[in-house]
């Protein structure tokens, strides 16, 4: 799978670990930055992994802040984005299989190192159910 992962100064710690458990998975990533813990601005981020998600160069994106909170709502303000903040894999599976989330956004700060991997893998293979889901995310979404 082809994925897009992007975070601020926050969240690059976390980012990092992710790009290398991503590859050894056998998933293609395009890091997007940043490429230190120097402060930036997370919505430049954010903007440019809902760009490559938006224009199907990769099949989803992975944002990264602090808490996962400023990157979602940058993120959601595109429209068909559907950014989710998950903080445990129940909440990855549910993002993915009741709203065809197509970013997953993490909080470095607020998640330990295995939880947020375990979470990422979640997301990754879980799929959307469809069905009575679909007509709701077509409400606000599309």
């Amino acid at each position: 799978m082809k994925i897009a992962i992007g975070s601020d100064h926050g969240g690059f710690e976390l980012k990092q670990l992710l790009v290398k458990k991503l590859a050894g998975l056998g998933h293609e990533v395009n890091d997007l930055g940043c490429d230190s813990a120097a402060s930036v601005d997370y919505p430049d981020f954010a903007e440019q992994v809902c760009v490559q998600v938006l224009d199907a160069t990769v099949e989803c994106g992975i944002l990264v802040c602090g808490t996962g909170l400023g990157m979602s709502m940058a993120a959601n303000k595109y429209r068909g984005i559907r950014a989710a903040v998950c903080h445990n894999e129940y909440t990855a599976r549910m993002s993915r299989a009741h709203n065809d989330a197509n970013i997953l956004c993490l909080g470095d700060r607020v998640l330990g190192k295995g939880l947020a991997e375990g979470i990422v893998e979640v997301w990754l293979t879980t799929s959307f159910t469809g069905g009575r889901h679909q007509q709701r995310i077509d409400k606000f979404s599309g």
